[in-house]
């Protein structure tokens, strides 16, 4: 209640703040919106450290999200911007939480969720903001208002190192230089949620500082789903003519309850109900950063940085019981199918009381001290006469990882809730610490042959080494080492302004993470992220990438700007990395190289603005994304799977997951100078169920979503914005995978048939806000 008090009096003061201003002329009263672009800048990143090159010359589709992009998207983060608004990005709600999607690009994953094959990397300001442990990426650790900057390149480009094998992204951060301003952003609306942003940023030519505090939360729309997230970002800088240098102070602390996945049958009954909970994770994030860069001359630039960065991810997740009374000796607590009797982690047997029985809760600590630093050299002579970019840098990561995880036996509350009965499973205890170095030593070289024709090449050797010490035994120790050389190449030919040639192909790789080499024994699977064994070794998985497209900008033709692009891509993994499902609710499950898989499609993009107040948006994306190698998964749960357990992956079965159609258009009209009016649609085609991956069942329905936003610029100092998700209130879902309800579901007459499991789409909703700007 006090949030709305607060939120209704800005707006009062807005519109008084109009009557003063009245008198001032239209130019100086209203911002004209500009268009959100779905297109690249006209430069971009060569590395992840900077070294510019033109758009024209660079060998892949690229995309670029902008400040004013995200502000005027209303998004709540950049995963939420890339899924309205990025061609070939779809999403899966694993956990039904706004701030913890999958991230699909063109079939490849990046998420906040362990157990994933993560195959982007993500940098920001040049550092790798991927986990250390599990390669995922927690999507509210930056706020949204200090972005100044995302580029989303496809392909394998092996400058931006391990994970990139489907595309790599790009995030700058503001500085006092670049959003020298100061604004207060206030917004709320359904689910109780409200959303508080403070930015501000000065410079005097010389000297610069910026900070943005965040703080977001809601109750969520299903049961028991309250999150909330509060962080932060300080950045001071210096420069001179000839560079400068920036050091970044961040933070955040989130607490975010994601439920998940239900079954079928619950859903039927009441899409807001949860199976079981809590589902909690947290996050403790801090990150000091320097980086700069320095000109020697006009043609030779020197850039680098260096970070300490630290997360602690907490994580508490309530689960029906895989332990029931001995089936010879009752007095007693087995597991499932087991004569072996569970024992606590004092080495002693538990008796089955109705305090132990019908729940668990699994929780686990992450501790996680990453230091790095990058060094690259930029050389802008030409050679021969022709133009020539050379840049040379090398980058050096250590992490060190304490891992805990536990199991407490409990009982399953009338709500599905779990009560701890302080017992603690020995069997499911870990305590291991891992210690990751990662060298990298890379190169990129622009040739440019003619003044249309450029070649590209690029280059990179990495070098990691993961040790693992047990801390409970000696099973998970070991010493891991990867190696390999990436290359790249392609070309650019520009035929006119209006239409450029790019073509190219590209490698890169991520090795397996320590999670992944400490669960891989099918024998003795484990759960995510809670439990690791003893295992076989897993190679490192090999992306090899070809491109090739066009794109143009018509607004030398026609009137307005108009510009597009059209590409086809085919990337196949070499070894990929699987989770094969134990067939539980509780996510148990094994990791296993299961050979070669292909993810190939179609990009086509459409941008334009006409009259100065009409913008609209087109991305068209075909996905398809298959095994090409015959494998047996083991997926006991689905109901298609032989005596086993077992169903047959055969060459071409689709990756479940991943649409094979994503058609995105927005358009945005400015109804009169200081109004602004917008709606975007998003489709997704059909999606197999995780766990289905030989294709045997019926995949879950496509859907089309339609969203509204609209902007009142009562004048340059205050501005109301208004956003409605789900115009049609559509009930979807877009993530599903196979599970065992058990007994969990028998006090609301739910009997255990349907093994289906799904993520559920938010209702209609809608938000309303103010910002006030200096």
């Amino acid at each position: 209640m006090n949030f709305r008090i607060v939120h209704y009096g800005v707006m009062l003061f807005c519109i008084t703040t109009t009557a003063q201003a009245e008198e001032q002329q239209i130019e100086e009263q209203t911002e004209v919106e500009q268009p959100i672009e779905l297109e690249a800048l006209s430069i971009v990143n060569a590395t992840p450290f900077g070294a510019g090159i033109e758009m024209d010359k660079v060998i892949t589709n690229v995309q670029v999200m902008t400040a004013e992009d995200m502000a005027k998207s209303q998004s709540i983060s950049i995963a939420d911007y890339m899924n309205q608004y990025m061609g070939s990005v779809s999403v899966n709600d694993a956990q039904n939480n706004p701030m913890q999607p999958d991230i699909q690009y063109r079939g490849f994953t990046i998420s906040p969720l362990m157990g994933l094959p993560q195959g982007l990397s993500v940098y920001t300001n040049g550092i790798r903001f991927n986990e250390p442990f599990g390669d995922s990426v927690h999507w509210e650790l930056i706020p949204k208002g200090a972005i100044d900057s995302m580029s989303l390149q496809g392909g394998s480009n092996p400058a931006y190192g391990l994970n990139s094998l489907g595309g790599a992204i790009a995030i700058k951060t503001k500085t006092g230089f670049t959003a020298p301003e100061h604004s207060l952003t206030l917004s709320g609306g359904s689910w109780a949620r409200h959303n508080e942003e403070l930015t501000s940023g000065w410079n005097n030519d010389k000297f610069a500082y910026f900070l943005d505090l965040q703080y977001f939360h809601e109750d969520g729309w299903r049961d028991h789903s309250e999150s909330g997230v509060f962080n932060g970002l300080g950045t001071l800088s210096w420069r001179t003519d000839d560079g400068q240098l920036n050091l970044t102070l961040a933070g955040a602390n989130s607490s975010l309850i994601g439920n998940g996945a239900i079954p079928v049958e619950l859903e039927a009954i009441d899409r807001k109900a949860v199976f079981t909970h809590p589902d909690k994770t947290s996050n403790h994030f801090f990150l000091s950063a320097l980086d700069g860069n320095l000109w020697l001359n006009d043609a030779t630039e020197l850039a680098g940085n260096m970070y300490y960065r630290s997360n602690r991810i907490d994580s508490l997740n309530g689960d029906g019981s895989e332990f029931e009374e001995c089936e010879n000796m009752p007095v007693f607590l087995c597991e499932e199918g087991e004569d072996e009797i569970v024992e606590d982690v004092y080495g002693n047997p538990v008796q089955a009381t109705d305090e132990v029985e019908g729940g668990t809760l699994n929780t686990s600590e992450t501790d996680q001290w990453s230091f790095g630093l990058a060094f690259q050299s930029a050389f802008n002579q030409s050679l021969w006469g022709h133009g020539n970019q050379f840049v040379i840098g090398t980058s050096y990561d250590l992490s060190q990882i304490a891992y805990s995880a536990d199991t407490e036996l409990g009982s399953l509350t009338d709500e599905r809730g779990v009560n701890g009965s302080g017992i603690l499973v020995d069997e499911s205890r870990v305590r291991v610490d891992t210690t990751n170095h990662s060298f990298g030593l890379f190169f990129t070289e622009v040739f440019n042959v003619t003044d249309k024709l450029a070649v590209n090449v690029v280059g990179r050797y990495n070098h990691v080494e993961i040790d693992m010490q047990d801390g409970y035994g000696t099973s998970l120790t070991g010493k891991h080492k990867f190696d390999r050389f990436n290359p790249a190449a392609g070309l650019t030919y520009a035929f006119m302004p209006e239409l450029n040639f790019y073509g190219g192909y590209s490698e890169s790789s991520r090795v397996p993470t320590p999670m992944e080499l400490s669960c891989a024994d099918p024998d003795d699977p484990c759960k995510l992220p809670n439990a690791f064994i003893a295992d076989p070794p897993l190679d490192q998985v090999v992306a090899k990438s070809w491109e090739v497209g066009f794109r143009g900008n018509f607004s030398n033709i026609l009137e307005g700007r108009v510009k597009w692009n059209l590409g086809y891509f085919n990337t196949v993994n070499h070894d990929d990395i699987i989770f094969q499902s134990a067939g539980t609710a509780n996510s148990a499950g094994y990791f296993d190289n299961v050979g070669r898989t292909q993810r190939q499609g179609v990009e086509l993009g459409l941008s334009s603005s006409f009259f100065d107040r009409w913008r609209m948006a087109l991305n068209y994306s075909y996905i398809n994304a298959v095994f090409l190698t015959a494998y047996t998964a083991h997926s006991p749960s689905n109901p298609h799977a032989d005596e086993s357990g077992d169903i047959q992956v055969e060459s071409g079965s689709h990756i479940p997951g991943i649409p094979q159609h994503i058609v995105k258009f927005s358009s945005d009209v400015d109804i009169v100078a200081s109004w602004t009016f917008g709606f975007n649609v998003l489709f997704n085609a059909e999606q197999f169920l995780r766990g289905d991956e030989a294709n045997l069942d019926t995949p879950l329905g496509s859907f089309a979503v339609v969203n509204l936003k609209t902007e009142y610029r009562f004048n340059k100092h205050c501005t109301i914005f208004g956003r409605l998700d789900n115009l049609f209130n559509n009930k979807y879902n877009n993530f599903g995978m196979y599970g065992e309800t058990g007994d969990v579901l028998e006090g609301i007459g739910v009997a255990d048939k349907d093994t289906r499991f799904v993520g559920v789409s938010a209702p209609r909703a809608g938000w309303v806000g103010v910002k006030l700007s200096l």
